[in-house]
């Protein structure tokens, strides 16, 4: 399957993507529609799993072939991932677990989704200075503002790759690379553009992402990278069979956890969300995630501009390609628009609105790479 035959042929698209049928689905950066192969994916499964035990009966190689998808779209390798469910999970593992001392500090952005700020706010109480970056722009980080703000107590930087409103996306591949030479820890929410744009981790210590953003998984099947040289750094902050040696299920004398990324993970698996979070993972590969952002930023590349042209004030329009996104989000000063996001609602356009600290509110539009010009067009006309 390619961008091209989905967005050509509608009759495959609204197999492919049942939601388009009777919506248009533009908040991919909230929570996604499945596509068809994902829920016939869990379907199968989760009918097959009446006839017993659900894990002598799940899809032969489910774990590996979960981990090894990852590790694909991640450029990792699949000893350096565990499936460990939500974002946030993942997020508060790297806060929990590292040792920390009273002369680290962190550096976070306070305005960042609350997921990627509260753990490592809870760290103050170990004191742990939290510093919160500075900028200028709502979710506008550029390297030169992490340059002038990091110093030599700093142990960690935690952002998002993409900002959730803002739809700014931080180079993480210069910034880790800047970040490790200082031999400081870089932690990255990569929610907001695993599956959407190529978001590799040569340069990053730990990375978290649910798949029910643009992964096009279901909620709380989740990715949580951790580099091979920081396991052993980052001590597991839950206990159970699957992550620690119990031979026989008999508890030893001495806890002595897995040798990779899988002792982060405890318990029982997720098997009907990582079912379908290997069938959405792996139909972006075979779509190919180079070649959905190079989609992605067509589309915006078109889309901005008329929205200018109807006296939207778009965050970031200007942002150039290796920072813009999929993510545009409007406003229009000293107006709510609460109303127009419920006429859009009305017919059948699924955005999210949002707002900021100040109280503005935005609406957000998030098209994935199925989504056709006709779709944005469509929009246009009720805006």
């Amino acid at each position: 399957m390619t961008i091209a035959e989905i967005l050509s042929n509608e009759e495959l698209r609204n197999h492919e993507f049942p939601v388009t049928r009777d919506k248009v689905f533009l908040a991919h950066a909230a929570v996604c529609p499945l596509p068809r192969r994902v829920a016939e994916a869990v379907r199968e499964y989760a009918t097959i799993s009446t006839q017993g035990d659900q894990e002598a009966l799940m899809p032969d190689g489910l774990i590996p072939r979960t981990r090894a998808a990852a590790a694909k779209l991640l450029k990792a390798t699949p000893e350096e991932i565990a499936l460990v469910g939500p974002t946030s999970l993942g997020l508060s593992f790297v806060a929990s677990g590292l040792k920390w001392k009273r002369t680290d500090n962190i550096l976070v952005y306070f305005d960042d989704y609350p997921s990627n700020v509260y753990p490592w706010m809870a760290l103050a109480e170990k004191g742990v200075k939290v510093r919160f970056l500075n900028i200028r722009e709502l979710g506008k980080i550029r390297m030169i503002d992490v340059m002038g703000q990091v110093d030599e107590n700093t142990r960690l930087v935690a952002l998002a790759s993409n900002h959730f409103v803002g739809g700014f996306r931080v180079d993480i591949a210069a910034m880790g690379k800047f970040l490790r030479e200082r031999k400081i820890l870089f932690c990255v929410d990569g929610i907001q553009t695993l599956g959407a744009f190529p978001t590799t981790v040569e340069h990053v210590d730990f990375l978290a992402a649910d798949a029910h953003k643009w992964l096009l998984g279901p909620c709380a099947a989740g990715i949580f990278f951790v580099r091979k040289a920081a396991q052993e750094k980052l001590a597991p902050q839950v206990y159970g069979w699957n992550n620690v040696n119990c031979p026989n299920f008999s508890a030893q004398e001495q806890i002595v956890f897995k040798p990779d990324a899988r002792r982060y993970e405890a318990g029982s698996e997720n098997l009907l969300g990582l079912v379908g979070l290997r069938a959405a993972m792996e139909m972006l590969l075979e779509v190919g995630v180079d070649n959905i952002a190079e989609e992605l930023l067509r589309k915006r590349a078109w889309f901005v501009p008329e929205l200018l042209k109807k006296d939207y004030t778009v965050l970031h329009a200007d942002a150039p390609p290796q920072h813009a996104s999929a993510i545009m989000s409007i406003y229009r000063e000293g107006t709510d628009l609460t109303p127009l996001h419920q006429k859009l609602t009305e017919n059948k356009i699924v955005t999210s609105l949002r707002a900021d600290r100040t109280g503005r509110k935005y609406i957000r539009i998030s098209p994935h790479f199925y989504n056709t010009d006709a779709e944005l067009h469509r929009v246009l006309e009720l805006l």
